[in-house]
């Protein structure tokens, strides 16, 4: 298996693809983020690829080198070999013609690698071996008489083409050798279409490749961010837009399922999924880097997938075009990434009570609150009251924390914070809300959840918040308090709760664990550390952080989720919206407390 970090990411705002260093696409989804796989070596040697890189491929004399093309999700690989050098660059297409916000309205379903002779010749291999349903089907590859193969199997039909070279099909794949001198192009192009949906519908790859390269760019260039760290925080924005779901303006957590947390361990989740306690942070960040049409998208994806509130608690997560029910199941025949099984697709978490998911909402009407006008519609204005009404009856119920665990309910601090918030949100909003907002009662059980916190969050033994009440056990959750504004970072309490993270939960490497057994480091919370340590005073304490803390990321500047403490290995889903979401916010904050 190669190293998570080894791999560059690939989005046409309606799927994704992941290609390493060694030229191998190793993980698509062609339908949709969510959808079955069609190549998922990723996962299992067996899953299916599609590899065009040098003969010399992983040999001593052989170099890689790569980036992205400026402001964009196109990649470019530049191997150098004995031979010669040659250049791979890879795209999911979007549709020609599309800029800026179009991009991923109507993408094609095209995956297009464009090889080009830079010096010498060099000897290549392609090999391309398709898997559709995670490696389940084993597909027939037929020649056509145009020289290019067809894939049939199940629900999938592919076509792969090539612009100078006819392809020869074995039994189950396409393995043929060639030569690439220098100024030489090749293009390759593999189309998708759903088998009773159409043909696929090939494009000139070299045209395909300027022309998607030339919509990224169109739509970064409408996004302005005049912030700390501009580089880093448009490759994240960027990023973030490559995990955003075009149709819906959902974001997906991660482009992967199943990267695990430890190696050899079973906490292997799919992320291909949108979590609404992740909203208010997404919103602020997209607010922050990118400009309020995604946020708005977004926020009207989440009202429409909530519908109208009733009795029960709502969902933690949704799919892309707010499908609830995304029921877990596990697919043994796949070995999982260096043997970390089981292997999951759907996430039984959309099932759990996370009482912090209100809160998120609530946030993010306030967040949005002029861009939404002076007065909400009837179904905002249902929203927010059904959401408060909830948390104000609800919010003395244990839940699941943040953290997902699958083991019992808990006070969590963390949790009992977002229902102040909620509330806090709720009273402020109260004037656009109608005469149903019930302004003395809501401040009354805000106060309430306020003075709780401050007294059963506190554990004095150890002097320090603690990660739910009566435990003395320490959770980098309780770094979100400064961070949504329930305490001032430089609150003496809340000052000593930061140093024992630093001391009981950070580590050399700049990275915060969110408890102290945890084997790795957690990106999103060592960003919340460089947020809280701003806003107690330490700006450039808080500045050396943060560039530590980023210094993480792989080449293309993709972070996962975690950091393995020992070998500095990416680990969990990659690339991982909270990630990038906490470097954006954590800049913005870097920016604020500076003075612009």
């Amino acid at each position: 298996m190669r190293p998570i970090s080894d791999y560059g990411f690939l989005s046409d705002l309606r799927t994704s693809a992941l290609v390493g260093t060694d030229g191998g696409v190793d993980w698509w989804c062609p339908q949709r983020f969510d959808s079955p796989s069609v190549f998922a070596r990723l996962l299992d040697p067996d899953g299916g690829h599609w590899r065009i890189a040098p003969a010399a491929v992983g040999s001593a004399g052989h170099r890689v080198q790569r980036s992205y093309l400026p402001d964009t999700l196109v990649l470019r690989t530049v191997h150098h070999t004995p031979e010669g050098s040659v250049a791979v660059t890879d795209a999911l297409a979007g549709e020609p013609g599309a800029r800026a916000h179009e991009l991923g309205m109507n993408s094609p379903a095209v995956l297009v690698r464009v090889v080009e002779g830079l010096s010498g010749r060099v000897p290549m291999t392609v090999d391309f071996r398709p898997r559709p349903e995670y490696g389940l089907t084993m597909p027939y590859l037929r020649e056509r008489a145009d020289g290019t193969v067809q894939v049939a199997a199940g629900p999938v039909d592919l076509v792969l083409r090539c612009t100078k070279l006819r392809l020869r099909a074995e039994d189950d794949r396409v393995r043929q050798d060639f030569e690439i001198a220098e100024g030489q192009v090749l293009g390759f192009d593999l189309a998708y279409a759903a088998a009773y949906g159409g043909s696929p519908v090939g494009l000139d790859p070299v045209a395909a490749v300027a022309d998607t390269a030339q919509a990224w760019q169109a739509f970064r260039e409408s996004h302005r961010y005049t912030g700390r760290y501009p580089e880093l925080v448009r490759r994240s924005a960027t990023v973030l837009t490559g995990l955003t779901y075009a149709r819906s303006g959902a974001v997906t957590a991660a482009a992967t399922t199943s990267l695990p947390e430890v190696i050899g361990g079973d906490r292997n989740y799919d992320y291909r999924y949108a979590w609404l306690r992740d909203f208010a942070m997404t919103l602020r960040a997209l607010w922050v880097a990118a400009c309020p049409t995604e946020s708005s998208r977004l926020f009207a994806w989440a009202t429409r997938s909530i519908g109208r509130i009733g009795a029960d608690p709502i969902p933690v997560l949704f799919g892309l075009e707010g499908e609830r029910d995304i029921n877990e199941h596990l697919c043994p025949h796949l070995a999982g990434y260096a043997g970390s099984t089981p292997v999951r697709v759907g996430n039984d978490a959309w099932r759990q009570h996370q009482a912090d998911v209100p809160g998120e909402i609530v946030s993010a009407v306030w967040l949005l609150r002029s861009y939404l006008g002076e007065e909400f519609d009837a179904e905002l204005r249902e929203l927010v009251l059904g959401l408060t009404e909830q948390v104000a009856a609800t919010w003395r119920l244990p839940d699941r924390g943040i953290w997902e665990p699958r083991d019992r309910e808990r006070h969590y601090l963390s949790s009992k914070v977002m229902c102040w918030v909620a509330l806090d949100k709720a009273v402020r909003l109260a004037p656009r809300l109608g005469e149903r907002a019930d302004v003395r009662r809501w401040a009354a059980v805000r106060d309430e959840i306020r003075s709780t916190v401050l007294r059963e969050g506190f554990h004095e033994g150890r002097g320090i918040y603690t990660g739910a009440f009566g435990s003395p056990e320490l959770d980098a959750a309780v770094l979100y308090l400064p961070v949504m504004g329930f305490l001032p970072a430089d609150d003496p309490r809340m000052r000593a709760t930061i140093a024992a993270v630093e001391r009981e939960l950070g580590t050399a490497g700049g990275l915060v664990r969110r408890w102290r057994d945890e084997p790795s480091g957690f990106l999103l919370c060592s960003y919340w550390l460089v947020e809280c340590l701003a806003m107690a005073g330490e700006p450039e304490r808080a500045a050396r952080l943060f560039e530590q803390v980023t210094g993480h990321a792989n080449d293309l500047g993709l972070l996962s989720e975690q950091i393995d403490l020992d070998s500095g290995a990416h680990l969990g889903n990659t690339p991982q919206a909270l990630s990038h979401i906490g470097l954006i916010n954590a800049a913005w904050r870097l920016t604020e407390l500076a003075g612009g």
